[in-house]
């Protein structure tokens, strides 16, 4: 018989693009997809490692699929197997532990492993150094018929002060635009209408897959080829940097039929004290620069930024600079960040600490003010008509969509609308 295998995925929406592909890849080796939720063969664990709580959602996942099923395969993958590959292999039940270079040879290592101890210490580690992770592995998320997550890129340059990503992901490097194109044309063929262009460090498109440092191409070219793809819809931007995001990119998605005008810039903090020492580069005039730009040209544009808090020296005041800067910014939601102190990065060393409970309170504040924003934004545009994409419908009796300009829309169930673009009001 067959053997079955259940995915599940911690993190982002790139992890997501690549637990999904690693599923496809299984199930046309023979495998039989299975629920996360039900018994299985094997347990496949993508995981994050940005905050702990990400490392400790992955230790008590593996704590329940013993429970559940003993005698099951456990597989960590993902950014917390290249950064721990010891302290997962450590874990009751996990059996083999894969790093960023093996991730993709997954099928391969599950005909060679066996079962480990039950007392946990014995499972397999396919590790290396992340500087001799070359090489780009296309991906994307085919969840339901409407939208698809296409990674575009992955690794990054930076070397922010707060961040692990760089020692888990390696050197940014890219796909080629033909190769993009190609993912594009089997996802329009499969009907799906939107694809959201995902990556590590998106605007540093066009570093070859070999983790060059000089561009072959740039991630505005990318836009101008991708526009052109006859069956998708939409095409939504995941995540740019503000230094990355040009005037030309901003004015292009302004005259685009299909890429919509929704952008997500990480802005991360409004001191630029606390920017200086996060090693971000840019300071926030030029964050408040680009989003003025934007809406210049597309007054409907939403803007979304993610912002941490509780970073090492962030004093009260510092607090306040970013609270001000971004209440008085035109953004229309916030992604809200703790601070989490993480192995091997310069910030986890820098004095002082913020005390958690004031983390805690300042996520708290700023989630408030993220709420009172997108209640704004969608009043701004309440009674006008905008096209909607509507999705399965979530209950028997309600279907929901997003507008081009990522305001959530709930309908009446009509099958006729499902994973179609159909103007409505808002």
């Amino acid at each position: 018989m067959s053997k079955t295998v259940a995915f599940h995925t911690i993190g982002c929406k790139l992890n997501y693009s690549e637990t999904s592909t690693l599923s496809r890849t299984l199930e046309a080796d023979g495998f039989v997809k299975k629920e996360f939720d039900e018994e299985a063969d094997v347990y496949v664990i993508n995981t994050c490692s940005v905050t702990e709580n990400a490392d400790k959602e992955c230790r008590y996942i593996v704590r329940g699929i013993q429970r559940r099923a003993p005698q099951a395969m456990v597989v960590i993958t993902g950014c917390y197997a290249q950064l721990k590959p010891q302290e997962i292999a450590q874990i009751q039940g996990v059996d083999l532990v894969l790093g960023a270079a093996e991730k993709f040879n997954l099928a391969t290592h599950l005909k060679e492993i066996t079962k480990g101890p039950a007392d946990g210490g014995g499972a397999k580690i396919c590790s290396c150094d992340i500087e001799t992770v070359e090489g780009f592995h296309s991906s994307y998320s085919l969840s339901d018929r409407t939208r698809a997550f296409l990674k575009v890129q992955d690794g990054c340059d930076y070397n922010c002060s707060f961040c692990t990503i760089p020692l888990a992901r390696g050197h940014s490097r890219s796909d080629s635009v033909q190769g993009v194109l190609n993912n594009m044309r089997e996802l329009a063929d499969s009907g799906i209408k939107e694809i959201v262009l995902t990556g590590i460090n998106l605007g540093d498109f066009g570093k070859g897959n070999d983790g060059g440092k000089t561009h072959d191409t740039s991630f505005y070219e990318l836009l101008q080829a991708v526009d052109s793809v006859e069956g998708i819809e939409r095409i939504r931007i995941s995540s740019i940097e503000p230094n990355l995001l040009t005037d030309e990119i901003i004015s292009f998605v302004a005259q685009s039929k299909r890429v919509m005008p929704h952008f997500h810039i990480p802005l991360q903090s409004g001191s630029d004290k606390i920017l200086g020492a996060m090693r971000r580069r840019y300071k926030r005039g030029l964050y408040e620069e680009r989003v003025a730009a934007i809406k210049a040209l597309m007054p409907h544009c939403c803007i979304g930024a993610d912002v941490i808090v509780g970073f090492p020296g962030e004093s009260d005041e510092d607090f306040k600079d970013t609270f001000d800067f971004l209440h008085g910014l035109d953004v229309s939601y916030l992604h809200v960040f703790t601070y989490s102190e993480r192995t091997n990065t310069l910030a986890a060393d820098m004095k002082p600490i913020v005390p958690m409970h004031v983390r805690h309170e300042r996520n708290k504040v700023l989630r408030n003010l993220s709420y009172q924003k997108m209640q704004y934004f969608t009043a701004q545009h309440s009674g006008s008509r905008r096209k909607v994409l509507f999705e399965k419908a979530p209950r028997k009796d309600m279907m929901e969509g997003y507008t081009d300009n990522y305001i959530k829309v709930q309908i009446p169930y009509n099958s006729e609308f499902v994973n179609r673009v159909v103007e409505w009001g808002v």
